[in-house]
């Protein structure tokens, strides 16, 4: 169980920098004219599935108690 903690807890890392680099992606792009509006909506709709997989992995790692 603890080494599939880690395992979990190294892919809540890497998710939150593929994250963090989209979101660089997206904003350096934004600022680029003309816009390749394709690009981005895919890039965003990239960014949103990694933050339901980094909420997902904040579950498990952590899941709240009832109250």
């Amino acid at each position: 169980m603890d080494s599939n903690l880690h395992s979990f807890s190294r892919q809540l890392i890497e998710l939150r920098i593929e994250h963090a680099d989209l979101d660089a992606t997206i904003d350096r792009l934004s600022e680029v004219v003309p816009q390749d509006e394709l690009m981005l909506r895919r890039l965003k709709k990239r960014r949103l599935a990694l933050r339901d997989q980094i909420a997902r992995l904040v579950e498990l790692l952590d899941p709240q108690e009832p109250a």
